[in-house]
């Protein structure tokens, strides 16, 4: 069975590059355009691993992960950051938040791929 992912950008073409990288490796992938756009989408159905931008309207990446964080059925869900911003405060702020890891844009998609493959869950 396809493991599902989450990406969570307000830049569609961001959206269409990772979600098209995702679906040639075979993952199933939903996409949400902000934070608040992401968590109204997780409704309790498994999800391996979210791809989440870090600047976006609404709700922003770093809001959206301390709320999956209180889910009890996504607490454990690895989160990558895919992200323009590149400051260590902003990391570490991901990071206290719970993010996995951090990808800094522009990515190569088989760069982001190979964090996918070692964060998503069995």
């Amino acid at each position: 069975m396809a493991k599902t992912i989450l990406i969570v950008d307000d830049s569609a073409s961001i959206r269409q590059v990772v979600s098209i990288a995702l679906k040639g490796a075979g993952y199933e992938v939903i996409e949400a355009k902000d934070g608040q756009d992401a968590l109204s989408k997780l409704t309790g159905q498994r999800v391996h691993l979210i791809i989440s931008d870090v600047n976006m309207p609404v709700m922003d990446g770093i809001t959206f992960l301390k709320n999956v964080k209180t889910r009890p059925e996504y607490k454990f869900t690895p989160v990558i950051m895919l992200t323009t911003e590149s400051a260590e405060s902003k990391k570490a702020e991901g990071q206290a938040a719970g993010a996995k890891a951090w990808v800094v844009k522009p990515f190569q998609p088989p760069q982001m791929l190979a964090a996918v493959s070692k964060l998503v869950m069995p």
